[in-house]
């Protein structure tokens, strides 16, 4: 097990509307740059572990990159540091661009 549960983009939008989530973009400030989900804490991956203790554990988060990848090692990684919610979009924001989903910036 590791510690942290895949999701998809329709699981993310449920997730949205029911609210109460935190959202993290860990991609690089160039590809954040190129746009984003909306309301999402932008924190690059290599930061991670110097910044976590800064979010509350208890807030369900789900991580994204550009295609998932990334945003699996962030999950793994605030899973192992406690937090019990911890969740990674599968395809990234690629996945939500492709299902219609708004980007911002």
């Amino acid at each position: 097990m590791n510690g942290f549960r895949n999701i998809d983009v329709m699981e993310l939008r449920t997730m949205l509307a029911a609210g109460g989530i935190r959202l993290v973009d860990v991609r690089t400030d160039a590809e954040i740059a190129r746009g984003y989900i909306e309301g999402a804490v932008k924190l690059p991956l290599h930061l991670l572990p110097m910044r976590l203790h800064e979010m509350e554990a208890g807030v369900p988060t789900v991580f994204y990159c550009q295609m998932g990848g990334r945003s699996a090692q962030a999950a793994a990684f605030a899973a192992a540091q406690g937090f019990d919610k911890a969740y990674n979009l599968q395809g990234g924001i690629a996945a939500w661009a492709q299902s219609g989903g708004k980007i911002a910036g």
